[in-house]
């Protein structure tokens, strides 16, 4: 892995740092930077932190736990930081929809309070906020890029959008300097793969290794662009560190679109197992669902230099081999 001299010496805090995306950046600081890593995660039972997520990383971070609205910790914890990787949050739409007064506190209210905190005590710092592509709601063109009409079909889109929005309202108006980046369907080693409901890549990988028949919604046609961890946390330190990153809005994008159907059969050839059979939506997704979708990422590729260096493939691959040697970790709850 390459080094990373801007964030040597620096202080960094990883909002959600024991979860999926949160521990991978914390192992990519540990191994190629002399960075102090700080981590804040509620480890709420529903979400995807895990301690275990830290195994093997070759420093240790600090590590806080507690609800980022708590004001008087998240006082303390952010005062001297350099860079805030704020990645904390409830992914789940459908839980989103169940209970949709959680999803407002997890997705808005933390954010607006990390973010006056940060106002107030360290205005210097860099925020990068990790936003989603379920702004956009159903495509109305594709490639969707970041002029799309924002149109959420869920609580959990239009909470994540306003807390997108309270990051831009604080550049713009004391000068905080925030970044967003929409992610889109994120997958590999250390994401929750204990149940279905935060994201369909978990828990496909969770019905190969069990060797569960894998029930695709809608005929599997639907297309998705997915972007492995590594090249999401390669977005996630550009944003941290590029001059040009405060106050703008980047979309991810994976390497090619590719439909559910094509990405099943991928894995069951990766893995040499699985099995999988087509039914119809139940109403609770059909609800919710965004049809096909893929993004563009040409502006951050232009402005930032970033692209996705993982074909998906041997992406999967990688997921595919991580989770069968740690099954004993991630399969239970």
């Amino acid at each position: 892995m390459d080094r990373l001299p801007a964030y040597d010496h620096k202080i960094v805090l990883i909002t959600g740092g024991l979860g999926f995306i949160g521990s991978n950046m914390a192992h990519r600081l540990a191994a190629c930077s002399r960075a102090k890593i700080r981590i804040v995660d509620s480890l709420h039972p529903a979400c995807g932190g895990n301690p275990r997520n830290l195994d093997d990383i070759v420093r240790p971070a600090e590590v806080h736990t507690f609800d980022m609205r708590d004001a008087a910790k998240l006082r303390e914890t952010v005062r001297d930081v350099d860079v805030v990787f704020n990645l904390a949050g409830q992914i789940s739409h459908i839980d989103s929809m169940d209970h949709p007064l959680q999803d407002l506190q997890a997705n808005a209210e933390a954010h607006l309070g990390l973010l006056e905190t940060c106002r107030a005590h360290n205005p210097g710092a860099r925020i990068v906020f990790s936003s989603t592509r379920q702004c956009y709601g159903r495509p109305q063109r594709l490639p969707v890029d970041e002029e799309h009409p924002i149109l959420p079909l869920d609580i959990n889109g239009v909470n994540k959008y306003a807390g997108e929005s309270y990051h831009r309202i604080y550049r713009q108006a004391h000068g905080l300097e925030t970044c967003s980046l929409r992610l889109t369907n994120t997958y590999g080693p250390r994401q929750l793969i204990r149940h279905s409901r935060q994201g369909f890549i978990g828990w496909f990988i969770h019905q190969i290794l069990c060797d569960d028949e894998i029930v695709l919604f809608g005929g599997g046609t639907q297309i998705r662009d997915l972007t492995y961890v590594d090249c999401v946390v390669d977005a996630l330190l550009l944003a941290g560190s590029h001059p040009d990153a405060p106050g703008r809005i980047y979309n991810l994008a994976g390497p090619q679109p590719v439909s559910l159907l094509e990405i099943v059969e991928m894995m069951i050839a990766i893995s040499g197992k699985g099995r999988y059979r087509i039914a119809p939506f139940p109403e609770e997704h059909r609800r919710i669902d965004i049809g096909s979708y893929y993004g563009s990422s040409a502006r951050i590729q232009a402005e930032l230099g970033w692209r996705p260096r993982v074909e998906l493939r041997e992406g999967l691959s990688r997921a595919l081999e991580f989770f069968e040697k740690r099954r004993h970790m991630y399969l239970k709850a």
